[in-house]
């Protein structure tokens, strides 16, 4: 009888075995992931940490490898989310900026002055709205996995700091090609030049560019932004959420185990990149600031009121763009961060 059981055991325990290495024995043996930036910057090392974490948990049944630098999509950031809904991409970290062009809805992130602060922002993307957001990129053949994050966008210069809006009047500021950036910029005064990052350095050494803007531990504090400009002005104007994703049918052909073992790397690895993209930048601890005081910048934060200024000055460009991320999903939002007060 003993004997007996134990043979079943043993049998069970062989088809176990079998079952799961004739699933494993269907992946395949490199994942590709899409990073926009390179890997030095908290967006791509976020990417990498995720990578490794579900290359460690599954024991090297899943490989991911990060492609950098938008090296999968030859360098156009807009067609990042074609090249992964078609499976070029496996998975991807990228930014809502670079996919609204084609998800419109994602320009909720877009709308000028609208998130108010990080508290907001989690209140959208951990609630309904966020969940909405997934169920549209899932019948959109994307999974969403985690909410990462590239920063608050905020605006450095050569030329003068900028305490009102009609501070901005004139100024050349680099921006991304996204259409409602080169609109808000205009709504402000500034004119708008859509550049990639090399030819922009290169514009600010030359002075032919006066600014910028971007995120301060994401990018202006790697990037050294106190080389070309003096002045930093803190406005929280656009913020940037990530998403890490993965292609429904590659999600699918995983074991439910490692599907498991992927969502949870997912949002670790998302998770500690946010706080990194944070640090230094929420009261009581403004070090982030501090440092680039300590470059020489002069650093001018707004209070709600002047920042309320710079949101009167950019209605219309909400107007304009709230009926085409959709007016329900943009009211959902607008009573989630009411509620986040």
């Amino acid at each position: 009888m003993l004997k007996r059981v134990l043979v079943i055991l043993v049998l069970v325990s062989f088809s176990f075995i079998c079952s799961f290495t004739a699933v494993a024995g269907n992946y395949k043996k490199e994942y590709k992931m899409s990073v926009v930036v390179g890997p030095k910057l908290p967006w791509g090392a976020g990417a990498t940490k995720f990578a490794d974490l579900v290359r460690e948990r599954t024991d090297g049944r899943i490989n991911i490898k990060v492609y950098t630098s938008s090296s999968l999509m030859a360098g156009k950031q807009t067609n990042e989310f074609l090249i992964h809904r078609q499976g070029v991409a496996d998975f991807c970290f990228a930014s809502t900026i670079n996919w609204s062009t084609t998800i419109k809805p994602l320009n909720l992130f877009n709308l000028p002055f609208f998130f108010p602060d990080y508290k907001a922002l989690d209140a959208v993307t951990q609630g309904e709205v966020g969940a909405e957001i997934a169920d549209m990129l899932s019948q959109k053949g994307v999974t969403l996995l985690a909410w990462g994050e590239n920063g608050f966008r905020e605006i450095t210069n050569s030329k003068r700091a900028i305490t009102k809006p009609a501070d901005l009047e004139g100024l050349k500021i680099r921006v991304v090609g996204t259409p409602v950036f080169i609109e808000t910029m205009k709504a402000l005064g500034a004119n708008p030049v859509n550049m990639n990052w090399g030819d922009a350095q290169v514009a600010f050494q030359q002075g032919v560019v006066d600014g910028q803007e971007n995120p301060v531990v994401a990018i202006e504090i790697p990037v050294k932004i106190w080389q070309f400009h003096q002045f930093a002005t803190i406005w929280r104007y656009v913020i940037d959420p990530l998403m890490l994703t993965v292609n429904n049918k590659v999600m699918a052909s995983f074991s439910k185990e490692d599907q498991k073992i992927i969502q949870q790397a997912a949002v670790e690895a998302a998770d500690e990149q946010r706080l990194i993209v944070r640090k230094g930048l929420i009261a009581p601890d403004l070090s982030a600031l501090d440092l680039l005081r300590s470059h020489g910048m002069e650093v001018t934060v707004l209070d709600t009121a002047t920042r309320d200024q710079f949101k009167a000055k950019t209605t219309a460009v909400y107007a304009k763009w709230a009926p085409v991320v959709g007016t329900d999903l943009v009211k959902k939002a607008e009573k989630a961060i009411a509620a986040s007060r």
